[in-house]
């Protein structure tokens, strides 16, 4: 799970130092390592990243802009919590551009690619069968991007990331009933189907159905702890 922030880290030159903190901790929230709620420091983000805290408030100040952070304090940030009008929002915007992504990658689509997909399917399985459950997420991010990428589209996947940059904290609500029954899964299974016989409308259905699924499962969370907020 650490190997992205490997990567960054390797790529972080004196000039880039605060864009690849901005993206090191842009990918973790979007890998939903951390949850709806959490606060982050700037000295627990440059921990994180291996930084000093020059490029951490760098990184923290630019996803604030971004709205993936909102400020409780000069020097923390809380990780925000969806709305239902958000959740529902953000899961129709990622239907449409998600499975247009995923519609279009069969055509570059190689067996190297499906290759790749199985084996991190396989991490997928493994993770849920020991209830890592971040773990599953990281991996799920590789999983669907990895097909996103392959529309050629890159203007497309940046506003696919944004999307997720809003929701991947809320992923965590998906377990353990998504664990349970599998139902992400199945989808993948599915989708690795669909790019087998190259059917660029299967794989779409596969992308949206995972989506509408984990929506359904994200809107009864958050139900739920709405429920727990006290009322004044």
């Amino acid at each position: 799970m650490d190997d992205a922030i490997a990567v960054f880290a390797r790529n972080m030159q004196a000039p880039s130092l605060g864009d690849a903190a901005y993206m090191a901790l842009k990918d973790r929230l979007t890998r939903g390592v951390y949850r709806p709620g959490d606060r982050l420091t700037v000295r627990s983000v440059a921990e994180a990243l291996g930084v000093s805290s020059t490029p951490a408030r760098d990184a923290i100040n630019r996803l604030a802009a971004d709205g993936a952070l909102v400020y409780a304090g000069p020097k923390t940030v809380i990780i925000p919590v969806l709305s239902q009008q958000d959740l529902r929002e953000v899961t129709l915007i990622r239907i449409a551009i998600e499975g247009l992504a995923a519609e279009l990658a069969v055509a570059n689509c190689m067996k190297e690619h499906i290759d790749k997909l199985v084996e991190i399917q396989k991490k997928i399985n493994s993770a849920l069968d020991r209830k890592a459950f971040g773990e599953a997420l990281w991996h799920n991010k590789e999983f669907h991007f990895l097909v996103y990428e392959l529309s050629g589209l890159p203007r497309l996947i940046s506003m696919i990331e944004i999307q997720w940059l809003r929701v991947g904290p809320s992923f965590y609500d998906l377990y353990p009933a998504f664990a349970e029954d599998r139902r992400g899964v199945r989808n993948h299974e599915m989708a690795l189907e669909a790019l087998v016989d190259r059917d660029g409308g299967a794989l779409k259905a596969a992308f949206e159905n995972d989506i509408r699924e984990g929506y359904r499962r994200l809107r009864h969370a958050l139900t739920a702890r709405e429920s727990q907020i006290p009322k004044s």
